[in-house]
């Protein structure tokens, strides 16, 4: 076997493993979205009806609260990234991380300043090596989140939302994640958690243009809004969480896709490469059977002589 039909024949063995290792994930990625839709559709009823009841609570009382007045000058945002923790999905994080830069961009454009919150060691590593200041990070669920990791994330921003910004708390909460919309389109979005509108909210909610019927609030509306503060950041980082994982396969499932396609490709062109060089050799070995043939026929005939 010649030396080029053997290193066509390697390249042929060795994109036939990875189109293996690809499809594989592929499948796998295709499985876990189903999962994880399911994990998004079972979490939405808890956070429309959270947010429905923030909307009677604001809309009911004229109490002054961070979780739904606006701040006359505000100085400090606070943001939080979705990333991945691991790669091979494409775009899906450059999208979300391209998000957040041009948020930023516009805050900053605003007159304020930012902290940046980050989930996913994608966003750590991109603002690690960038030498950014990250306020806090969080990695090792992004493909299955739960309720107890979006406590996590929520903490620290509840904290901030509720300190002074003279001693490091901010006056918005801003969050980035990525929405699933089908399996085909995954859109990179930002929306401010806090402080909430109440247009949006009675949106969120399904109750704008409705009347809302009139409540007594025990001990005081403000305490009922201290009390709804924390779930309503916990069940909108939650919701994010799981779009964001739904997402990741989704955008996973279509890279590995294309990558297995495209090793299909690579593999009928290599064949074709192979076969033509198996040709030229069969052809060259033929000719040179035949000069061989030849030559000892001319010598055999002058012997003969």
């Amino acid at each position: 076997m010649g030396a080029q039909l053997r290193v066509y024949k390697r390249r042929i063995r060795a994109v036939t493993a990875t189109k293996k290792i690809t499809k594989a994930m592929e499948m796998i990625a295709a499985s876990r979205i189903v999962k994880a839709q399911r994990k998004v559709a079972a979490s939405m009823p808890y956070a429309t009806e959270l947010t429905r009841a923030v909307t009677a609570v604001a809309t009911g009382s004229n109490t002054k609260h961070a979780l739904t007045t606006e701040v006359e000058a505000p100085v400090r945002a606070a943001i939080v990234l979705i990333t991945s923790d691991r790669g091979l999905a494409g775009g899906y994080s450059s999208n979300a991380i391209k998000q957040a830069e041009r948020l930023t961009e516009r805050l900053r454009g605003e007159g304020k300043e930012v902290d940046t919150y980050i989930v996913g060691r994608k966003g750590v590593a991109y603002y690690g090596f960038r030498e950014r200041k990250v306020a806090e990070s969080w990695t090792g669920f992004t493909d299955s989140p739960a309720y107890a990791d979006a406590k996590r994330v929520a903490a620290p921003l509840i904290q901030a939302i509720q300190t002074d910004t003279a001693e490091g708390g901010v006056d918005e909460l801003h969050i980035i994640f990525t929405e699933f919309v089908s399996m085909m389109t995954q859109n990179a979005v930002d929306g401010r958690m806090l402080p909430l509108s109440l247009d949006q909210a009675a949106e969120e909610s399904g109750t704008k243009g409705e009347i809302l019927p009139l409540f007594d609030f025990e001990p005081s509306a403000e305490d009922v809004l201290d009390a709804l503060l924390p779930r309503y950041v916990e069940s909108r980082i939650y919701n994010a969480l799981l779009q964001s994982a739904a997402s990741e396969h989704a955008a996973r499932r279509r890279a590995m896709k294309s990558a297995t396609d495209n090793a299909g490709d690579l593999i009928k062109s290599l064949s074709r490469l192979a076969n033509a060089a198996r040709q030229a050799e069969i052809t060259q070995e033929i000719s040179e059977i035949v000069g061989g043939a030849s030559a000892m026929a001319d010598a055999t005939a002058g012997s003969d002589k």
